[in-house]
């Protein structure tokens, strides 16, 4: 693996050193819900400060559509920053108009700034190479070099991903060199046994990591929404659970591959089924291949997977040396069916090896249910780029970083 790293941008004392984080925190009424995000940003933003640096830092959250929303200013973030990193970290209202000027222009060795959300501006997102470029040319003005670090977005090909990393001096933060050295255990070197839980809504979202990583596995578990493609493909009725029917037979063609390589699909054999979708839903516990013989009928849901697969999954995850984990287990949001999640985590913990958590929901699914970080291998920032690199797929933000 070949990677710049920030060594090669030599002394940073004095120098404007913009940082591409990936900030992208859920928030609800304004406040930060789950802040893991920004604390994963906090040792390559510290390594610089420690270095007398200049820290601009830029980074996007949610989607706006090319123009400022109060909804997703990045101003609770700034906050929660200067208070992980115990000391002032200033605000620019904008990112490269009068008030990012300015706040640059101000900062003094070893202090902060943060600008507002890249995507306010169109430039950032847009699909068209010459707005990017003409944008990325803006933030260059801001800054000397760029330490890229925000592995959530290096699967997108945008202004402050590609073409500032092309424009500056620039190279790959400490986050994004801990996520890719994680990954390249779980797809080079993983040691075996090797299981790989999927969940999560779509089976459709998965199919890619699937087949990449079917030759390497012992095991792959299912869970999640996308479990009823699956039950479906083996003649199971599923009654109103998630269903992508039109994807029934690539997971026939899956479980036919898996079979002939030796490598266990294990579906789930008892379901939570629902009345309706919600917190205060009547539910009942039933096999997987019963789920229309419920009270519910054909209009059953089914929401999580049953306490019996949560044990068997618990017990193979045990017994496994590499485990890779992304997407939750049912709707874990609601506590009646966020036992199955719960378990998976659980036994996650316990793993003798390498246990990693592939962001997204499933990051925050281990924080809301009262796991910490530190019980798990490692909790990746990236859910999309994580599962784009299990997939095998270029992604730009890392080959312009000398990735390869």
């Amino acid at each position: 693996m070949t990677l710049r790293t920030v060594e090669s941008l030599g002394q940073l004392h004095g120098k404007r050193v913009i940082v591409r984080c990936d900030l992208n925190v859920p928030l609800k009424d304004g406040e930060i819900t789950d802040d893991g995000r920004v604390r994963a940003s906090l040792p390559t933003i510290k390594a610089l400060l420690v270095q007398g640096a200049r820290v601009v830092i830029v980074s996007h959250l949610g989607r706006p559509k090319g123009a400022p929303e109060d909804r997703y200013s990045l101003a609770p973030v700034a906050t929660r920053l200067a208070e992980l990193l115990g000391s002032d970290v200033a605000f620019a209202t904008d990112t490269v108009g009068e008030s990012a000027t300015a706040a640059v222009s101000a900062l003094a060795d070893g202090e902060v700034v943060v600008l507002e959300n890249l995507r306010f501006n169109p430039g950032e997102t847009s699909k068209v190479d010459d707005e990017r470029v003409a944008f990325a040319n803006e933030l260059a003005a801001l800054g000397d070099v760029l330490v890229s670090d925000g592995f959530g977005v290096v699967h997108r090909k945008q202004a402050s991903v590609f073409d500032l990393a092309a424009i500056l001096p620039s190279a790959a933060g400490l986050l994004i060199a801990a996520e890719l050295e994680v990954l390249d255990r779980l797809t080079e070197k993983p040691e075996a046994p090797y299981t790989v839980i999927l969940g999560g809504s779509k089976v459709s979202d998965k199919l890619g990591v699937i087949g990449h990583l079917l030759p390497r596995v012992n095991s792959l578990l299912i869970g999640g929404g996308m479990l009823f493609t699956f039950l479906a493909a083996q003649g199971h009725k599923v009654g109103a659970s998630l269903l992508e029917a039109d994807q029934i037979e690539t997971v026939r063609g899956y479980l036919a591959e898996a079979e002939r390589l030796g490598v266990k699909i294990v579906l789930p054999t008892d379901i939570v089924v629902a009345s309706k979708f919600g917190a205060d839903a009547e539910h009942v516990i039933t096999p997987a291949n019963a789920i229309e013989d419920t009270p519910f009928g054909a209009s059953g849901l089914g929401l999580d997977i049953g306490p019996d697969t949560a044990a068997a999954f618990a017990e193979i995850i045990r017994s496994s040396r590499t485990v890779f984990w992304n997407g939750p287990m049912g709707v874990f949001e609601l506590a009646p069916f966020a036992e199955g999640t719960r378990t998976v985590a659980g036994a996650l913990t316990e793993v003798d090896g390498l246990s990693v958590v592939g962001g997204g929901d499933s990051a925050a699914a281990v924080r809301i249910l009262g796991f910490t970080d530190d019980q798990f291998g490692h909790i990746s920032t990236g859910g999309g780029a994580s599962l784009e690199f299990l997939e095998g797929k270029r992604l730009p933000g890392l080959e312009v970083l000398g990735w390869q």
